[in-house]
């Protein structure tokens, strides 16, 4: 005999994230099956990401028909002058609405994949097996040059892929034929390569699994991280190299892309072969070498990793409170909220698509800027530059805690936060199927949340106007487990799903 008719509420639905790891049967209904183009909002919710507006105006006529902007770096000197440096169709440019080149005379890169740093009021910018480069804003003009076109240059600089300035040095490694020794250059002086202060540490012969090769280096509480493919070392003292001692190995995590490295002030994120790490907890967890940030999307991540022909990049916002990875060539980014982790200690994760960056910068600012194939635009609004862009949030199959009756779906009742003038489709299907029942609407723009409204003709007590959705959709159709989807078209205003409520019968024993 069928049973009354009960209310069944998925509170900030897929606040969890993606986690497409664990089996999907009995699965916490926090967690999302698909949340693309979604962030974790700040309030926990699951939220639309924000578009790409675009700020350089002349990309298509520098750029031709290369990529794009695959770097990118703003620099600051010491007077508080800024130059937002990019890299695209092997050249070299400054400025943001207008991109200009600057490449050196004579001197043509063979690639973009820069790895740029600041020392002493100087920028240099390095890559495998091309000649290294020296910024100088001299009088409020920007002036780069090859190194050894530096008229204080000296020694011959190592053309290295990856390059670390801390500790008063300028740290490269990765040059090739030789990935197993770190060059330091003189003190305070990142053109100054040979005397002084300067020197190398061949690391051949103490890495834990015998062999490996430098991916990457990192500055984290004092110490100088060096990432191999399969392992780490770590060393002290290196504000003195020619002293500093190897103080701890870790083996069977390392590094495999040198631009998914980032500092988030406490921890050090980076891209293992097992998923996205925290150097914290790797230094932690020595014994535990599988737990990792990326736990619930694992096998998904490092699958479309494995795909990646061209660089992976990455960025760290303290703003947006996220860390993205962006793998260029499967047109996909994974986002992870980072303000809290979940009790496993992994991250809330999403993805993105469409958007289709090839490299990020975060501004002094906090602004972030996204190189894609048409010049530099700007992550802001919710439009991706003129074009919608659509969220899909889809559960795992939910069976109510209680797996022994078939359930009746009457009636679905939505809270969603903004969403004016939102094309929005619910979706909803049984028993695992991928063949969905839809029900399509557009919501309206009027109903406004009361904190919104000025009290007494006085300026209003809460400024933000919070736009309250409540759609009901009636439902038909019945199984012992459920899958609900929203997908809504992101037109320029701010989404998110605040909660779903859910009329249903419980039927027969199964």
């Amino acid at each position: 005999m069928a049973q009354k008719l009960q209310n069944i509420t998925v509170a900030a639905p897929g606040f969890a994230g993606i986690n497409t790891q664990d089996s999907p049967i009995g699965i916490d209904p926090s967690f999302a099956s698909i949340a693309d183009n979604c962030v974790i909002d700040q309030l926990g919710r699951i939220g639309a990401r924000k578009g790409r507006e675009a700020v350089s105006t002349n990309g298509g006529a520098v750029l031709g028909s290369s990529r794009g902007i695959e770097s990118m770096y703003e620099y600051i000197d010491r007077s508080g002058d800024k130059v937002v440096l990019s890299a695209g169709n092997n050249k070299v440019f400054s400025g943001t609405t207008t991109l200009t080149d600057i490449t050196p005379a004579a001197y043509t890169p063979t690639a973009n994949n820069w790895k740029t740093v600041t020392l002493n009021n100087h920028v240099y910018m390095f890559q495998r097996g091309n000649e290294p480069l020296i910024g100088t804003d001299e009088s409020g003009s920007f002036v780069l040059e090859t190194m050894s076109g530096h008229s204080h240059s000296t020694g011959t600089a190592p053309q290295g892929n990856e390059v670390l300035a801390a500790y008063g040095k300028l740290w490269v490694a990765d040059v090739i034929g030789n990935k197993h020794t770190v060059y330091w250059s003189d003190t305070l002086n990142g053109h100054a390569w040979t005397g002084g202060a300067s020197g190398s540490l061949d690391v051949t012969l103490v890495w834990p699994t015998g062999f490996d090769e430098i991916t990457a280096l990192a500055a984290h509480n004092g110490f100088l991280i060096i990432f191999g493919k399969k392992s780490i070392l770590v060393y002290s003292g290196a504000s003195s190299p020619a002293s500093m001692t190897l103080t701890d190995t870790i083996e069977g995590v390392g590094c495999i892309a040198r631009d998914s490295v980032q500092h988030t002030g406490t921890d050090i994120i980076f891209l293992s072969d097992a998923g996205v790490r925290s150097f914290g907890r790797t230094i932690q967890e020595k014994s535990m070498p599988m737990r990792n940030i990326s736990k619930n999307v694992r096998n998904d991540l490092m699958n479309l990793v494995t795909l990646q022909a061209n660089p992976i990049k990455s960025l760290y916002s303290s703003d947006e409170a996220f860390y993205l990875l962006t793998l260029p060539d499967s047109n996909t980014v994974y986002c992870f909220d980072m303000r809290t982790p979940l009790p496993d200690g992994s991250q809330r994760a999403t993805t993105w698509s469409g958007m289709n960056p090839l490299s990020f910068a975060v501004l002094e600012d906090g602004e972030i800027y996204i190189g894609i194939s048409t010049g530099i635009a700007e992550y802001k609004n919710f439009l991706d530059g003129t074009e919608k862009y659509e969220l899909r949030y889809f559960s795992n199959p939910l069976d109510f805690q209680n797996t022994s009756n078939v359930k009746f779906l009457k009636k679905f009742n939505l809270t969603i936060i903004g969403g004016q003038n939102t094309p929005t489709t619910l979706n909803w299907g049984y028993d695992y199927t991928q063949s969905y029942t839809k029900q399509a609407f557009t919501f309206g723009s009027s109903n406004i949340g009361e904190y919104g409204i000025s009290e007494y003709n006085t300026t209003a007590e809460y400024t933000s106007s919070i736009l309250i959705n409540t759609p009901k959709v009636n439902t038909s159709g019945s199984g012992e487990v459920v899958t609900i989807g929203i997908e809504a078209e992101i037109n320029g205003a701010q989404f998110s799903i605040q909660r779903i409520d859910i009329h249903a019968l419980l039927g027969r024993l199964i």
